[in-house]
């Protein structure tokens, strides 16, 4: 089930009404939004139900084994999370992109190897829910949390329809103990998620998909276009997929509130960055803090010298870039993020100082822009390619399509824009931003982002981070 679709906006409404029925008991309610989670993720496939209900079950059990067992165990039974989920996903997602790898590099040596993939699909949400299980048991082992004995409230944990197809990851220590208590119905909460929900949409239906209308059609065809066609198009699918994604987790954040949640912050701003580093900070947070503290910091961080550092850097980007596909584009461009990332920390060392001047914002939004290349393009050639093409500056006549459609899109990028660049001025989180309105205030703006969203939508549907 999409947040953009009619499904949804019946689907939220219903569970709504119904769990604050429940508001006096909420181990009712944490019943009510599994079945609610579970209606939410059959919608695209129920087969696939039954690989979510295996994780729940092996992390609720492994959980309390490595809680209860003695020291020397304890390992021993995160090892049985860890390649349990990690083969899962493995399997599903990674196996046919190693298989044809394998075959490629066979082929080039003359030996030619026989089909070795599967005919299998890839799940929806499994890299962001195997995560989410993942850090439960890290944390367990590394005794920052206790395991939950409540097998509702961890199985709502692990698939809450909010946050289940993708993201933000919730971490176990944030989400757990809200699950495991009372909730009360709060107006503040409610204002803000219905706020923030309708500012998603207006982000993805209005601003994310026209801009997509253009990105898909130059990029469909990059070969018959020039520089200045291919520069525009990256431009746009930078802000394409910000607008995409970050309007999917407001949408999931505030769904989220509308029954007493607390998501962690997913996005701020992170066009607005000086650095590759504070980029990092405000783009896809939960990923990134998720990198940082399980896999970066495992590897050693920056407590064994600095060519160490730089390796834990590049590696931790290259396999947070394998995360996101299994294509070879996705490693380079986190290959870039992680060289960027590395030389930067380099310079702050040699020049002592913690951030760039104002011309950071051009720096970092460059190096962001080239990366964006290799995770559009379909494949290394393409992407090299598009890539040569834009930085020959053999710039001609630009690529418009139709008119009244590329005039759309520019309108509503600078409208987005505009919104963001109030917001993020105002040094008010969005996440709070709707506190500010009173109820008839909140009214008019939702009535506006509705008309925009009757007069802009497009026939676009997915959000891209699906794929991942």
């Amino acid at each position: 089930m999409l947040f953009n679709s009619i499904e949804y906006l019946i689907f939220l409404p219903i569970v709504f009404i119904i769990y604050w029925l429940l508001k006096n008991n909420y181990k009712n309610q944490n019943i009510l939004l599994l079945i609610s989670s579970y209606v939410f993720y059959g919608w695209w496939d129920y087969r696939f139900i039954s690989l979510i209900i295996f994780s729940s079950f092996l992390d609720y059990f492994v959980g309390q084994k490595i809680e209860d067992a003695l020291d020397k165990n304890k390992k021993r039974w995160l090892y049985v999370s860890l390649l349990s989920n990690l083969g899962l996903l493995g399997v599903f997602k990674y196996y046919n992109f190693f298989a044809d790898s394998f075959a490629t590099t066979m082929s080039t040596i003359g030996w030619e190897v026989n089909s070795l993939t599967l005919n299998i699909i890839l799940p929806v949400g499994i890299s962001f829910y195997t995560f989410q299980t993942l850090s439960y048991s890290i944390d367990i082992y590394r005794k920052e949390i206790k395991a939950s004995r409540d097998i509702v409230a961890f199985f709502t944990f692990v698939s809450l329809f909010p946050q289940l197809v993708a993201g933000p990851i919730e971490r176990a220590s944030n989400l757990i103990p809200q699950i495991e208590k009372k909730r009360n119905l709060n107006v503040t909460l409610i204002k803000t998620g219905i706020f923030q929900i309708f500012i998603g949409l207006f982000r993805k239906v209005a601003i994310a998909d026209n801009l997509g209308i253009y990105v898909d059609s130059v990029y469909g065809n990059y070969e018959i276009h020039n520089g200045s066609t291919l520069l525009v198009a990256t431009i746009f699918y930078a802000f394409q997929i910000y607008f995409d994604f970050s309007g999917y987790s407001d949408i999931a954040i505030g769904s989220a509130k509308l029954f007493g949640f607390n998501f962690n912050r997913n996005f701020n701003f992170p066009y607005f960055s000086r650095t590759l580093t504070e980029f990092w900070r405000r783009w896809h947070m939960s990923l990134s803090f998720w990198l940082r503290d399980y896999l970066y910091i495992s590897l050693g961080g920056n407590r064994k010298g600095i060519v160490i550092t730089y390796r834990n850097l590049l590696l931790t980007m290259l396999i947070g870039g394998l995360w996101h596909g299994s294509s070879w584009n996705f490693v380079i461009w986190g290959g870039i993020h992680g060289l960027f990332l590395s030389l930067e920390k380099y310079t702050f060392s040699a020049l002592k100082i913690k951030t760039f001047n104002a011309l950071g914002y051009i720096y970092t939004f460059i190096v962001v822009l080239i990366a964006w290349v290799f995770f559009r393009a379909p494949d290394f050639h393409s992407a090299s390619t598009i890539l040569s093409e834009i930085i020959s500056f053999n710039y001609g006549s630009l690529f418009i399509g139709n008119i009244n459609t590329f005039i759309n899109a520019i309108l509503l990028l600078a409208l987005g824009f505009v919104i963001d660049l109030k917001i993020f001025r105002t040094n008010i989180p969005l996440e709070d931003y709707g506190v500010k309105f009173s109820m008839l205030k909140l009214s008019i703006i939702v009535s506006l982002i509705i008309l925009l969203l009757c007069l802009f939508y497009s026939t676009a549907e997915n959000f891209i981070y699906f794929q991942f």
